[in-house]
């Protein structure tokens, strides 16, 4: 397996130094956070683009994903969402990024047969430019869509090759569902797996990997017996939880534990 952290836990960094810290600490890849407070985001120019290319490509650490905040459920008209969703396609496309994450999103005004139906017109409509720039769009689990059941609902029907899913283990567990009967369900559409650790449901500061109660070794038991090999992404959300500890210094020790487990597992 490699071995990612997302920038949602180094919010604002300059790009050479999320690279710095990709590499000094081992890690394979990073998932580039797209907002307009961060340095990659969809209005980034062509230059811009390629400049964000050559440092990642110096230093032999891949993009691994965009992390958009398209919410393709969500009431409203199809037209924003869609452009929303071709503009993270096309930075992914630029960047050499293979999968973009969008958000479910659904709202209570709405009845879940109509949110999965919004979902699954809008990405299977997105389907065909992801198709033609190479990149695949994961739905996360998040949400109105927390469980790997409910994304089956809306990626059966899209049934496109370039619409996938993205575990998130925190919202997974949320909802009640195990590791084993979230990978039966995510299995056919799986793109990577998003890790993290709490400290319980009602408290969400994120903490160092292995310190809270998230069962990881158990997603990890998983995946290894169903001979998984794909890419795990740490998912430290310190740009929403300010008095969490700062990332840099945690991630030599949680590649350290995600090592261990895939060990373990393997």
């Amino acid at each position: 397996m490699k071995f990612a952290f997302s920038t949602l836990g180094v919010p604002g960094l300059a790009v050479a130094d999320v690279v710095r810290l990709a590499a000094g600490h081992g890690y394979h890849g990073v998932e580039l956070r797209a907002h307009p407070e961060e340095p990659v985001h969809p209005g980034l120019g062509l230059v811009e683009r390629a400049d964000v290319v050559a440092e990642f490509k110096a230093a032999g650490v891949e993009i691994l994903g965009i992390a958009g905040y398209a919410r393709v459920a969500e009431p409203g008209e199809d037209g924003p969402v869609l452009e929303e969703l071709n503009s993270l396609v096309a930075l992914a496309r630029d960047l050499g990024a293979p999968f973009v994450r969008v958000f479910p999103g659904g709202g209570t005004e709405q009845s879940a047969d109509e949110a999965d139906a919004t979902a699954a017109r809008r990405l299977g409509t997105a389907a065909r430019y992801a198709a033609d720039a190479g990149v695949r769009i994961l739905l996360e689990t998040h949400d109105s869509h927390r469980t790997g059941a409910d994304l089956t609902r809306v990626l059966g029907t899209v049934g496109h090759r370039q619409v996938g899913a993205l575990w998130d283990v925190m919202h997974t567990w949320l909802g009640g569902e195990s590791p084993t009967d979230t990978f039966a369900a995510l299995s056919p559409y799986l793109g990577y797996v998003q890790v993290k650790d709490i400290a319980s449901a009602d408290d969400k500061t994120p903490l160092a990997l292995g310190t809270g109660t998230l069962p990881l070794a158990e997603c990890l038991e998983v995946l290894s017996a169903e001979s998984w090999d794909g890419w795990l992404c740490w998912e430290y959300e310190k740009r929403w939880y300010e008095d969490a500890a700062p990332l840099a210094q945690l991630l030599g020790p949680g590649r350290d534990f995600l090592s261990r487990l895939v060990s373990r597992s393997g």
